[in-house]
């Protein structure tokens, strides 16, 4: 009897913690997030200009992503939205060959594309270039409050 006590309390005190783990890795992916939108911000609205994104007069370049992987550690990047593509125009991401993944689309199997495309956050398991993350997508919205493109936050798993 005690020992089936010991097991139940055991199992119960381990279910007990899951949320708190699953929360600790969301914190992880939205303190760098926050900080990635904050930087953004402070160089004014988003635009596009182009097949560009733009933060006021400054147009989205991977120092900016750069500057908030080398504060949190993980990856970062911005995209355009183009059609019914978010296309990579900043990233501290690597293909599978090393070579840097600007320029590429964000994968039209990805679960964080549908939330983007409804102006909503997505935070769970990405996979990107073939590796798990724990990541963050943000919608980037205009002045008119229309979806241009995303951030994104990851930590590999």
């Amino acid at each position: 009897m005690y020992r089936n006590n010991l097991i139940a309390w055991a199992l119960s005190c381990f279910i007990a913690l899951l949320p708190s783990v699953g929360a600790a890795q969301t914190d992880k992916v939205e303190t760098p997030m926050t900080a990635l939108q904050a930087e953004t911000a402070k160089l004014g609205a988003p635009k596009i200009q182009g097949n560009d994104l733009y933060f006021g007069d400054t147009k989205a370049s991977s120092d900016l992503v750069e500057a908030i992987v080398k504060s949190s550690g993980g990856v970062a990047t911005l995209f355009v939205k183009n059609g019914d593509k978010y296309v990579r125009v900043a990233t501290t991401v690597k293909k599978e060959d090393g070579s840097s993944a600007v320029g590429t689309a964000l994968d039209a199997k990805s679960p964080a594309l549908a939330k983007l495309n409804n102006g909503e956050p997505y935070y769970g398991n990405a996979t990107v270039f073939g590796k798990t993350y724990d990541a963050g997508y943000e919608p980037i919205k205009d002045a008119s409050r229309a979806v241009i493109g995303a951030y994104f936050v990851g930590f590999p798993k």
